[in-house]
């Protein structure tokens, strides 16, 4: 497993696959590459894909001192210099849609397109989850909370068809220290000042139900950052980028081609 080495001198492990442009996918808050794992294949017919192990998951170093969104970004940056890639298309979900929001900010000339999934702008101008969302992922019962994150992830039909196992409910793994660095990561997220800057041509995506990110930041999104277009995806809930693949990667994949 091959390890770029940022800044501070952590080691990000990174995973390249496939031939052709280069397109970064960026998993949602603590989870690792394999977050992508049934959907990846997708792009692999003209893009050659790139995903990371956060800081905190995975085959990354760990270290228990504070992470940030923007720090993140910086990891990214460190693996495609580590790869070699001077410019990338990227494709984030949730708060790998928050972290790719940054690297469109600081790093304009590394992105050339960009691809926002399921995400928001985070601080007062956000939408946020209701109580009810909130106080089902607090359960104190662990097996529960993960009841309650499938429920948000994916619709009824799909659980009752798919039984798993599901790539996308976070890194068992992970230590205590690195799930809570990651939380307070994505809560302290707030790009709205910045994202007018954002030049990068850019598509919203997010599906119509749901809830664990709601909807409404989606047309927030598209509002803010110049020119970008916006596709919500009807019944779907959080990870509609597996449930609604057939769907979600053509879309990604015309506008990739639109913008190359």
């Amino acid at each position: 497993m091959p390890h770029a080495k940022t800044l501070d001198g952590t080691r990000i492990a990174y995973q390249a696959r496939g031939n052709g442009a280069p397109l970064v996918l960026l998993a949602g808050q603590a989870n690792s590459h394999h977050w992508w794992d049934t959907v990846r294949d997708d792009f692999h017919g003209s893009r050659r894909t790139i995903t990371l192990d956060y800081r905190g998951t995975g085959d990354s170093d760990k270290p228990d001192e504070p992470y940030s969104t923007k720090l993140f970004a910086q990891d990214v940056i460190a693996v495609l210099d580590d790869l070699g890639v001077d410019r990338a298309d990227v494709y984030g979900t949730s708060m790998g849609g928050r972290v790719a929001q940054w690297l469109a900010v600081h790093y304009p000339h590394r992105v050339r397109s960009l691809v926002l999934g399921c995400t928001s702008p985070g601080g007062l101008h956000s939408v946020e989850r209701d109580h009810d969302v909130r106080r089902s992922l607090a359960q104190p019962e662990p097996t529960a909370a993960r009841r309650a994150l499938l429920e948000l992830m994916y619709t009824p039909t799909w659980v009752a068809t798919h039984p798993g196992p599901y790539t996308t409910l976070g890194d068992s793994a992970m230590p205590a220290h690195a799930k809570r660095r990651h939380l307070a990561a994505s809560n302290r997220h707030d790009a709205w000042d910045a994202l007018p800057d954002i030049s990068a041509p850019t598509l919203v995506i997010h599906g119509s139900d749901d809830r664990l990110n709601p909807t409404a930041n989606a047309p927030l999104l598209a509002d803010r950052i110049p020119g970008a277009g916006l596709r919500l995806i009807s019944g779907a809930r959080h990870a509609y980028f597996e449930e609604f693949r057939a769907i979600a990667s053509p879309l990604v994949l015309a506008f990739l081609k639109e913008h190359q």
